[in-house]
């Protein structure tokens, strides 16, 4: 069996803006823009980069909360971004998503019980009422909560409580890929720390593979495997969690980490202050997307659009800077 569980190669979706008198496509929103990468079973891939910069739209996309521009998605070895909703439907199971805000996420007039039996009725995971009800409190007890607080409503839990509920959620479907789409940005730090150790449990008790959309660089260095940054609809970086957060090669992954807050008092930071905004997506700069705003660019920057290389093993980055030889046996990507 192939190690490898999702593969995406060259994603785009591109939101038309319409108007005018007609409702015409006026332009169009560049969300992602050629987005290609692999996660391997059991492994937590982090994608990271500023609000705006397409990492959630990459997860929605994924779910086929809507349908692609371009660009393929391969699960379990089986393509399924051009599936039917129908042919679509029994596979929804191998890939679940947790939310940023887990109240909105949760239905108000559903208790926990029909919250988490809901996806193991749709894919026919409980035969009997009894197995069901062994099961429902199974997952509540792995996710740390209460097996008695079943039959309470979403409204009386805290937020990490509802959050471990929505994990819950995700795990009834027994799903080879869960999709972490901000799961732990709307809580309080302490909390934070405990469902982020849940994931890893729950990791490597199930051996499920993460997609951990995030734009907290200190929560993703605890613990992911690999980390993909993007900047306006694109990845300029991708490597390993030691090479990208010891020894990054793109402006913008360096300029990132340098926000990162250190926790030695004595210890002064080198921070890395980016001029100007994030260019719209509607019209993203020409050449390199980051040019507008890194320090080191320069004319072939502004006209020529690097690709992303391999500088060694597992770590490429989309820059002009790292155009030198490369070491022998390796090829540009």
């Amino acid at each position: 069996m192939s190690t490898t569980l999702l593969e995406v190669n060259d994603i785009k979706k591109h939101f038309p803006i319409r108007g005018g008198l007609f409702g015409g496509v006026k332009a169009k929103v560049y969300a992602v823009d050629g987005v290609s990468f692999t996660i391997d079973r059991g492994e937590t891939l982090s994608l990271v980069g500023e609000s705006g910069c397409g990492k959630s739209t990459v997860g929605k996309a994924l779910l086929r909360l809507f349908p692609l521009t371009g660009g393929q998605v391969v699960l379990n070895g089986r393509r399924i971004d051009d599936l039917s909703a129908g042919s679509l439907r029994p596979l929804r199971r191998q890939m679940q998503v947790v939310f940023q805000d887990p109240f909105s996420s949760l239905n108000p007039r559903m208790k926990v019980r029909d919250i988490l039996a809901e996806p193991m009725t749709n894919f026919g995971l409980g035969k009997s009422r009894s197995e069901m009800t062994k099961k429902l409190g199974d997952l509540m007890e792995r996710v740390g909560l209460r097996r008695d607080a079943i039959d309470r409503w979403p409204h009386e839990f805290s937020g990490g409580q509802r959050q471990r509920i929505g994990i819950a959620r995700a795990l009834a479907a027994e799903p080879d890929l869960i999709i972490c789409d901000e799961a732990v940005s709307a809580l309080d730090v302490s909390v934070k720390a405990q469902i982020v150790n849940l994931l890893g449990d729950l990791q490597k008790e199930l051996g499920l593979a993460l997609l951990f959309i995030s734009h907290d660089l200190a929560i993703v260095e605890h613990m992911t495997h690999r980390v993909a940054v993007m900047y306006l609809g694109k990845i300029v970086e991708m490597g390993t969690r030691d090479q990208i957060f010891t020894s990054p090669k793109h402006p913008y992954t360096q300029a990132l980490l340098s926000a990162v807050p250190i926790p030695d008092p004595e210890t002064k930071p080198s921070r890395i202050l980016l001029k100007g905004d994030l260019p719209s997506p509607v019209n993203p700069p020409k050449g390199c997307r980051f040019n507008t705003r890194c320090p080191h660019a320069f004319d072939r920057c502004r006209t020529e659009e690097p690709e992303l290389r391999i500088l060694e093993p597992g770590h490429t980055a989309a820059c002009h800077l790292n155009d030198t030889a490369l070491p022998e046996g390796l090829t540009h990507a």
